[in-house]
């Protein structure tokens, strides 16, 4: 952790003891509830949770085989490994240790680091596509419901902040128009990169030239990495794969929250409302910080728990922390041992990834044909 990271981590820290004293006093928690919570609870469910999310790596490795496969054929169980490490150490190290999963893939396969940021660059879109459309599909049900939409609009008639009417519009189709674009400029990028690069250069450097180098890197990286999506049967399996593997982190999710039979809100949840309630836990992983980054994930989920859901606050925070044990922290055990297995140092090799990305970053955007 460099001392950039110490600083906003203390930053954190501090504000988050503020925050816990100032909730504390304001909606005191009862903690022998909290406790109580999870004796009650069907742990049979968080079993069935965590086989979920452990499939959904299984499935992250099949679909990274299969955008390796014009460049080398490669058993999709030998790439688990990658994956279970890799997310181990941003579990423990936090989001600087993205590029670990990429840089393991190359050891492992022999191929340039390079290629499998590009790989990773494809996986991120597909990640975001299908969470994107995951969650307006079920903000459409949601809405059909009409005790569900008073309780899910946030509504402010004095300050005019969101139209009762405009909401539930933007929410329910939002994600999908957003991904259509997304597509379309993807096929774009596909089809000239090289042209949408120098236009979006062009277009940016009137304000910042800077800002307009770095974006039309970005754009040649996504250009390579669109490279291992060469027909429709490419895109398809590739899509198909990632809606697998998120529907079973959606499952996880949903029995987590049904676990909670303590709770008559969380034992009676829809799928629907846990899908919304994944997506808000994955926003609040984006900025992931070494074990702080834990308990900002818990107090967001409680609070959209306990203020959009109507959970006791007791219920929330359990269950909060229990979603966060079994869709993120539940991969540490496995992830060590197998790191030890392989002689990998989580904090050795997450500098060394730092450092490969960077060389291979320019890389990439100079000539994408070199991966």
């Amino acid at each position: 952790m460099n001392k950039r990271q110490l600083i906003l981590g203390l930053v954190v820290l501090a504000a988050l003891i503020a925050l816990g004293f100032y909730a504390q006093h304001r909606h005191p928690i009862n903690w022998h509830e909290v406790v109580q919570q999870f004796a009650e609870s069907r742990w049979s469910y968080f079993a069935i949770g965590v086989s979920g999310i452990y499939l959904a790596y299984i499935l992250r490795a099949t679909r990274w085989a299969y955008l390796l496969r014009h460049h080398k054929k490669v058993s999709p169980l030998s790439l688990v490994a990658s994956q279970v490490i890799g997310f181990t150490a941003v579990a423990l190290i936090g989001r600087v240790a993205d590029p670990v999963r990429p840089y393991l893939t190359a050891k492992k396969t022999g191929l340039s680091v390079a290629n499998q940021l590009a790989v990773y660059i494809v996986e991120r879109l597909f990640d975001f596509g299908t969470m994107a459309v995951f969650f307006s599909v079920a903000m459409i049900v949601l809405f059909q419901d009409q005790s569900a939409s008073s309780s899910l609009i946030v509504q402010s008639t004095h300050s005019g902040v969101l139209s009762k009417f405009a909401g539930p519009r933007v929410a329910q189709f939002g994600g999908l128009v957003l991904t259509l674009f997304g597509v379309i400029f993807l096929v774009l990028v596909r089809i000239s990169g090289t042209a949408v690069a120098t236009l979006m250069e062009k277009s940016l450097g009137l304000v910042s030239k800077n800002v307009g180098r770095v974006v039309g890197e970005k754009i040649r990286s996504f250009q390579a990495g669109l490279d291992t999506i060469r027909s429709f049967s490419d895109f398809a399996i590739a899509a198909g794969t990632s809606f697998a593997m998120w529907t079973l982190i959606a499952c996880a999710y949903f029995f987590t929250l049904r676990g909670f039979t303590g709770s008559s809100a969380l034992a009676s949840i829809s799928f629907s409302k846990a899908v919304v309630l994944m997506m808000i836990s994955g926003g609040a992983s984006v900025l992931q910080l070494p074990v702080l980054g834990w308990f900002t994930q818990i107090f967001a989920v409680a609070a959209v728990l306990a203020k959009v859901f109507e959970v006791d606050a007791e219920a929330s925070m359990a269950c909060a922390a229990m979603l966060l044990i079994v869709t993120f922290l539940c991969v540490i055990p496995v992830g060590l041992i197998w790191a030890q297995f392989e002689n990998i140092n989580l904090r050795k090799v997450t500098q060394e990834s730092e450092v490969a990305e960077d060389i291979a970053e320019p890389a990439v955007a100079s000539d994408p044909e070199s991966i």
